[in-house]
């Protein structure tokens, strides 16, 4: 037989070929609904069928006659008439899956199933590495604006071999089906599975889900249920990718320690150089800016524009500390104790990593460096949060240590082994994650600390509140007093270890010391709020609101009391069992104030604001414990450690042959 060449050639085959085949198509059906006793009809379409008002009504009661008499009409484009030759944007349906949905919508139908040879829709290519169903598909019109739901984040593939449109075809159809219409519901699932039509179009079904729904926005209680599954499952998406985050850490983190120690002090070199390279202080000092310009133009409060605020003079210092961390011995693999158990039998309990650390601060970007290089420098995996405020501040400073993570090892160790979260929803999921992260230490206000607390099993490090006194007895000397109680309270107010509540002993007020304290607080800008008896006294021009308050400005609470005993006694009622000082030249005085005074730091005649791991000669610190497990007080690299048992034997020892029937116990201290 010889073919017609050209366009008309083209069209005269194609539509003979589809007239013969759709005769053997049909065959195909009617023998297979024979076989269950149910008898097929096929309509053939073309676009002036849906165009024409005239014939779609014929259609519409057509099918309505058809499904009525219990005859199951096969519908298709009749690609004899249409030539089959190709469809443009105007056209009325240009394959299978978009006259699906245009019979859906013409007939009124409450669902429509289009089927595939993959499961449902997938967030990219199906065999694409981590390659995940959506189970929710959304694109809808929400308070004005186009909302498209992260489930409509689709990448796409190539077609398959058979069809015309593609994934990206069925999604346009699955989408047109339930837009402007009486479909509740279009799904997208896999043909090549027997039970599919039965399981999403069935009254009941107990098995696995099947493909992808897109729901009518305007289908009411189903639209409503739909989206309340669909949070919940975003809930489960987002725990399960916090999940591969925590997960990554510890990976990371066991890469890390088997490396030598050098390569983790090479880390901590690197950082402490890279936080003042000119290029990259500049970097993070606009990126500060435009935090800083933020939170002015939100009226944030000005005690948190001032932890926000980084300066070159901070990074110099975190610098420092920095590079002090990287100088000290290696904190891993050091013995604690060593016993022989019996001869040839020896255990020993070393020092180890903790694991995955979750640290939530506010606020302080300069945080993130210090938290990072303790973290490096026990082997510990670290998944930091730090406030919205400083987001970009967080940013610059964390890629800038994911930088410094990869060089230094060459590669070896991934950047994910200090990971930054940045959102809320995160926070939610991680804290979940008592399985994969060891420990939280969040560093904040108190309303933060026992949100954390409130919300997780994951063991917490962490204090409430920073509630710290100063006590002046009545030896104290005037100009020595006053001069640590100003350096307490002015010297970073916003600190946690700065003075909140200056105590004075009675006898100051007559023998001038209190006088001395107070015009030196007031000089420096401070604002004295006077407790019960400091009130009675006229020692201030206001009173104070609350005997326990961190007030965390130019502000501080002054009161008088009797006695030492007495001091104490209003420290463990009002205080937070964080840093405590006294002042005074009695050394008697002293001993026992530091004896009996529960909290984590307490000082003799040094000001409160020592009280940190800097200062401790820690470097840097992850935060300031006021808990009794595990730390307490400023948080170095040695509070992230944990111990393990190692035995050795030297002769293949068993329990059985233990004691008095064999080897005897030595259990002596080596």
């Amino acid at each position: 037989m010889e073919i017609e060449r050209g366009d008309e050639g083209r069209r005269n085959y194609s539509s003979s070929c589809a007239a013969a085949g759709q005769f053997g198509l049909m065959s195909v059906y009617s023998s297979l609904f024979e076989s269950v006793d149910l008898t097929a009809s096929q309509i053939l379409l073309t676009q002036q069928d849906f165009n024409s008002p005239e014939r779609l009504l014929n259609l519409k009661s057509c099918v309505d006659n058809l499904l009525r008499l219990g005859i199951v009409p096969i519908i298709n484009e009749n690609d004899a008439v249409s030539g089959n030759l190709g469809y443009t944007s105007d056209d009325v349906f240009s394959d299978n899956d978009s006259l699906a949905a245009l019979c859906g919508k013409a007939f009124d139908c409450e669902a429509v199933l289009l089927l595939t040879d993959v499961k449902g829709v997938y967030d990219r290519p199906p065999t694409a590495e981590g390659a995940r169903i959506v189970p929710f598909y959304f694109d809808y019109v929400e308070k004005g604006g186009i909302k498209r739901n992260k489930s409509s984040d689709v990448l796409f593939g190539s077609k398959s071999v058979g069809g015309r449109g593609g994934m990206e075809a069925k999604i346009s159809a699955a989408m047109a089906a339930v837009t402007d219409s009486n479909v509740k519901a279009c799904i997208i699932a896999c043909g090549n599975e027997l039970d599919t039509i039965s399981s999403v179009l069935g009254s009941k079904y107990d098995g696995d889900e099947k493909g992808t729904i897109f729901i009518n926005m305007k289908s009411g209680k189903m639209w409503e249920c739909a989206m309340r599954e669909y949070e919940e499952r975003e809930k489960g998406k987002g725990k399960e990718e916090s999940k591969i985050m925590a997960k990554k850490a510890k990976e990371q983190a066991r890469k890390l320690i088997r490396g030598p120690y050098t390569e983790r002090q090479e880390i901590l070199r690197l950082i402490s150089k890279m936080l003042v390279d000119p290029a990259n202080v500049d970097v993070i000092m606009k990126a500060n800016g435009e935090d800083i310009n933020e939170a002015i133009s939100k009226k944030t409060d000005q005690h948190l524009i001032k932890r926000l605020k980084l300066t070159p003079e901070k990074l110099a210092t975190l610098s420092a500390g920095i590079l002090q961390i990287s100088s000290s011995s290696d904190p891993l693999g050091v013995i604690k104790s060593s016993l022989e158990v019996a001869s040839g039998l020896v255990l020993t309990q070393q020092t180890v990593p903790i694991g995955v650390l979750m640290i939530i601060f506010e606020s302080r970007p300069d945080s993130l460096p210090q938290i990072a290089a303790l973290s490096i420098a026990s082997g510990n995996g670290l998944i930091l949060k730090g406030g919205k405020e400083a987001r970009r501040s967080n940013e610059v400073l964390g890629e800038i240590i994911g930088n410094c993570i990869e060089q230094a090892t060459e590669g070896r160790v991934g950047r994910s082994l200090v990971s930054l979260v940045s959102s809320r929803d995160e926070i939610s999921s991680l804290l979940k994650l008592d399985d994969c992260i060891d420990l939280v230490i969040p560093r904040g206000g108190n309303k933060l600390v026992q949100h954390i607390k409130a919300n997780t099993k994951i063991p917490v490090l962490g204090h409430a509140d920073g509630v710290c006194h100063v006590y002046v007895a009545s030896s104290a000397e005037g100009e020595k007093a006053a001069k640590i109680v100003t350096d307490a309270k002015t010297n970073y107010p916003a600190a946690c270890n700065a003075m909140e509540t200056l105590l004075l002993h009675r006898d100051t007020l007559d023998n001038g010391v209190a006088t001395k304290v107070l015009r030196s607080l007031r000089l420096a800008g401070v604002q004295c709020l006077a407790a019960e008896k400091a009130a009675r006294e006229g020692l201030c021009d206001a009173s104070s609101a609350s005997r326990k308050v961190e007030y965390g400005d130019m502000r501080c609470q002054v009161e008088v009391v009797n006695s030492t005993d007495d001091a104490i006694s209003w420290i463990h009622a009002y205080g937070s069992g964080h840093t405590e000082c006294i002042v005074t030249e009695n050394k008697d005085e002293a001993e026992e104030f530091l004896r009996n005074t529960d909290a984590a730091c307490v000082f003799h005649n040094a000001s409160t604001r020592f009280a940190d791991g800097f200062r401790f000669g820690m470097g840097a610190e992850v935060g300031i414990s006021t808990g009794r497990i595990h730390a307490r007080g400023p948080c170095g690299v040695e509070s992230l450690l944990t111990t393990k048992w190692i035995m050795r034997s030297d002769e293949y020892d068993i329990v059985g042959e233990m004691g008095e029937a064999g080897k005897a116990y030595t259990h002596k201290r080596l």
